[in-house]
């Protein structure tokens, strides 16, 4: 997924404030499920985040235009791990990794089943 970098994205200096890579990586994660006409939210439940850890090598700057590329780690019974990489110049600048529970609209965790595991490895293949 491409995105620019906007005012909004960035500190005074015109430089993304750290935060905001957390949230391109999500509109990354969520733009998979849309591109295929469906949504993050699935018919049993959603994904949250449960670890999240991520390597910064350089900054982006304000009108910089980005490229997400998401990459699925492994899938487990009740979670995934995917790499996320933030390009600009097809130089990396960020790395993400996150691992993302599956758990029920109360909010328990759930095992994943058949069909969404399908789901998830078409998605990030």
């Amino acid at each position: 997924m491409r995105i620019r970098v906007y005012y909004e994205d960035t500190d005074t200096g015109g430089v993304v404030y750290h935060s905001n890579y957390l949230n391109f990586c999500e509109r990354a994660r969520s733009e998979v499920f849309y591109e295929k006409g469906l949504t993050p939210v699935l018919e049993h439940g959603h994904f949250v985040a449960r670890r999240i850890t991520g390597d910064f090598f350089a900054s982006a700057k304000l009108g910089d235009i980005l490229e997400i590329k998401s990459e699925l780690v492994k899938l487990t019974a009740a979670s995934f791990i995917l790499k996320q990489f933030v390009y600009r110049d097809e130089v990396k600048i960020f790395e993400l990794e996150i691992v993302l529970a599956y758990i029920t609209f109360e909010g328990k965790p759930q095992k994943i089943d058949v069909k969404t595991k399908e789901l998830l490895l078409s998605l990030f293949e």
